[in-house]
């Protein structure tokens, strides 16, 4: 199921903190959890609540290991998550567009 509005605006990426994070994965080929957390500015709950929906959505994936003794979490976009982006950055300039 595409979470698409009638204007074709993806709800799910429209979230700010979720748009913040895909911004931010999309320039990057993987990020360190704590990298993410830096540039997006949100507490630790706050990041795994919306990971957990991009997760489901297919458009994030994360990766749980340990460098060392210590717990190390990646997380990247996956193809459908890139996809969805930019096709959800078409939908916003075509409707800012409109305002034109």
């Amino acid at each position: 199921m595409t979470p698409d509005r009638q204007d074709g605006v993806n709800r799910l990426i429209h979230e700010p903190a979720r748009l913040s994070i895909m911004t931010n994965l999309y320039v990057v080929s993987s990020a360190d959890a704590t990298w993410l957390l830096q540039q997006t500015g949100l507490t630790w709950g706050n990041l795994a609540s919306h990971l957990t929906k991009l997760e489901t959505a297919g458009y994030v994936v994360v990766k749980k290991g340990f460098k060392g003794r210590k717990p190390h979490t990646s997380i990247a976009l996956t193809e459908d998550g890139r996809e969805a982006l930019l096709k959800y950055r078409t939908a916003m300039m075509t409707a800012l567009k409109s305002l034109e």
